[in-house]
């Protein structure tokens, strides 16, 4: 199953990505987060950024709920994350050949339209 050197080692691998500094992970693309650790709020208490769960950018709605209700063991999502775009991963019930499809899905979603036509042009 992944884990958060997962995500870091999947991440750093795609075109223009920067490591924002962190307690946790946290990269961008165009200066756009597309994945990072859950800053986890619990009433009460300080938040705590979970290594264990990844955020991911997906794009629209339609993406968010096909996750979540399709894979409610994966996928999970809090009302401070209603209206949004993201979702949380429990990266310990995920393959490392399927987060690389999501890590590279949110990226190529948050990248810049020039950085997409690099990659194609790189690829063909």
């Amino acid at each position: 199953m992944a884990d958060a050197d997962d995500v870091r080692r999947l991440a750093l691998a795609l075109p223009h990505v920067v490591e924002i500094d962190s307690d946790g992970f946290d990269f961008r693309v165009g200066n756009k987060g597309f994945v990072w650790s859950y800053p986890e709020r619990r009433p009460g208490r300080p938040r705590v950024l979970r290594t264990d769960i990844a955020v991911l950018f997906v794009g629209d709605e339609a993406e968010k709920q096909a996750l979540l209700l399709g894979e409610p063991d994966r996928f999970f999502t809090t009302p401070g994350y209603d209206g949004l775009p993201l979702v949380m991963l429990r990266l310990g019930r995920v393959s490392a050949a399927r987060l690389r499809e999501l890590v590279t899905d949110a990226w190529r979603m948050r990248a810049p339209e020039e950085l997409l036509t690099d990659v194609q042009e790189d690829c063909t």
